[in-house]
């Protein structure tokens, strides 16, 4: 239904993976991996969205690299109907044999539950360009180590690179903001994704 409306089963994945990750930015090859379709296709509808205004492209470092534009102005519906939902973030888009499951479910979300009570998580730097904080992943809360260990394993075996990682209790981020701590400071002004935040802890 949603493929016949928008005129492509390609372009409703872009969608999905672009709106269900706003500040990320991927290039072509990491984009065909990820929704699982032919090059071609995908640089097709690549230069569809980006006529449209849908997304936006930068070259950094040789590479071309895409992601949403929050300044277009269907951003919000769109969202609302491709971004993600119930608090999970989708990672990439369902095939269609998923998407007719009734539970609406996807194998890629991100299970921060089972590591424990994560207050915060967010991606920065390798996945939205943008190295002032030095890393990739910051992380929350009271978490189980070796859960936590193995969960960015699986993580840097999807996303094919080594990802750098902080993890902070609330105590220790929340003092942290009370002297503000630099790194703090600059976490705040860096371009992210962000993956939970039950304490509106970045305001």
């Amino acid at each position: 239904m949603i493929e016949q409306l928008f005129g492509s089963k390609t372009r409703v994945k872009l969608l999905y993976l672009f709106y269900s990750n706003p500040n990320r930015s991927f290039y072509v090859r990491e984009i065909t991996r990820k929704i699982d379709e032919q090059i071609n296709s995908v640089r097709r509808e690549l230069s569809n969205l980006l006529s449209i205004g849908i997304i936006t492209s930068d070259n950094t470092n040789n590479r071309l690299y895409y992601e949403v534009n929050q300044k277009f102005e269907h951003y919000e519906p769109l969202l609302a109907m491709f971004g993600a939902q119930g608090g999970k973030l989708k990672t990439t888009v369902k095939s269609t044999k998923k998407a007719e499951k009734a539970d609406d479910t996807n194998d890629e979300e991100f299970d921060f539950k089972s590591l424990g009570n994560v207050e915060l998580a967010l991606f920065t730097g390798q996945f939205t360009r943008d190295e002032s904080t030095g890393i990739d992943l910051l992380i929350v809360g009271n978490v189980n180590q070796n859960k936590l260990g193995k969960f960015v394993s699986e993580l840097e075996s999807k996303e094919g690179k080594e990802i750098r990682y902080t993890v902070f209790s609330l105590e220790d981020y929340r003092y942290r903001e009370q002297i503000n701590d630099r790194f703090i400071d600059i976490l705040k002004h860096a371009k992210k994704q962000l993956l939970v935040d039950k304490k509106n802890l970045l305001g």
